[in-house]
């Protein structure tokens, strides 16, 4: 018995090992929560006339952007290398916006968005210039 449990105990910590070796990254809990606290503000489209179609292809385009986002915030970049990229997702992501809404609702959903991320810009930081 006391031989079984030391193998168990033996594969167990061989399989940490192995895992940890592997360079395998368990999401904070922190980027979790960010991720979804971002997800419910981008997908707040209350008030806006839109259709299912563009609702559907906007919540789409945003869990792409936050995992973009995020990926880039938790990269090795440099902070001029970030703020670039923060850029790049920006203007990406205002044309993807401004082709499904149009000028008008691009602008109305835009300041729905400001006036709710703005809280969390600190917890953001160089991210915050994406938006």
């Amino acid at each position: 018995m006391k031989k079984l449990i030391l193998a168990t105990l033996v594969l167990f910590l061989v399989g940490i090992g192995t895992t940890q070796a592997q360079g395998l990254k368990v999401p904070s809990t922190k980027e979790l929560g960010m991720a979804k606290d971002l997800l419910d503000i981008l997908n707040n489209t209350e008030g806006m006339d839109i259709s299912s179609d563009q609702k559907s292809k906007l919540e789409s385009n945003n869990k792409d952007f936050v995992a973009d986002l995020l990926k880039t915030n938790e990269s090795k970049l440099s902070d001029d290398e970030k703020k670039e990229a923060f850029l790049g997702l920006k203007n990406k992501r205002v044309k993807f916006l401004t082709d499904l809404l149009g000028s008008d609702l691009f602008k109305k959903y835009s300041g729905q968005i400001l006036k709710a991320i703005n809280p969390l810009k600190s917890k953001l930081g160089l991210a915050a210039l994406a938006f």
